[in-house]
């Protein structure tokens, strides 16, 4: 069984991993009154470029730049107001990668329990004398039944992962 803990850790940490959240571009100016001012989004269009004294990294989260006075909505190429048009496509296309790294994750797991459950199961049936480690700690001999048991789980594993 520790062999399956690699993969089930691998598991939990992607799983993770797609959950966190992701990290936002971070915008810094300084507004009329002089307080400096952190967004996600890009400052107003009143803000003079001097004020604007940080920008988000060409590699972070594309924000839409600032609309000019006068510009609509549909002009800008935004669904909302202060959304790129993008922003749901992006989305989308994060979710389908996500999914995809959970996959992989999936049939990587799946496979090495499948090898893992076939070795078992030629073990099992290959007639060997086996010995299992009880709840307190002793060595037992696998008697017939512990052994048809076992084949059991085994076959359930395999028609499981082995596909």
């Amino acid at each position: 069984m520790t062999s399956l803990r690699l993969p089930l850790s691998l598991l939990c940490s992607v799983l993770l991993l797609a959950l966190a959240p992701s990290v936002q571009a971070q915008w810094k100016w300084r507004d009329a009154q002089g307080r400096v001012q952190y967004s996600d989004r890009p400052p107003p269009g009143a803000v003079a470029e001097k004020d604007i004294l940080q920008r988000p990294s060409p590699n972070a989260v594309r924000a839409m730049s600032p609309a000019t006075p006068g510009t609509t909505a549909a002009a800008t190429g935004a669904s909302a107001p202060g959304r790129p048009a993008s922003d749901a496509s992006s989305r989308d296309k994060v979710e389908q990668e996500r999914k995809a790294a959970e996959d992989k994750v999936r049939k990587e797991t799946d496979a090495e329990n499948c090898r893992v459950a076939q070795n078992r199961m030629r073990m099992l049936e290959s007639g060997v004398r086996m010995r299992q480690t009880d709840d307190k700690g002793e060595s037992k001999v696998v008697d017939d039944a512990a052994r048809q048991e076992q084949t059991k789980q085994m076959q359930a594993v395999i028609a499981a992962s082995c596909k």
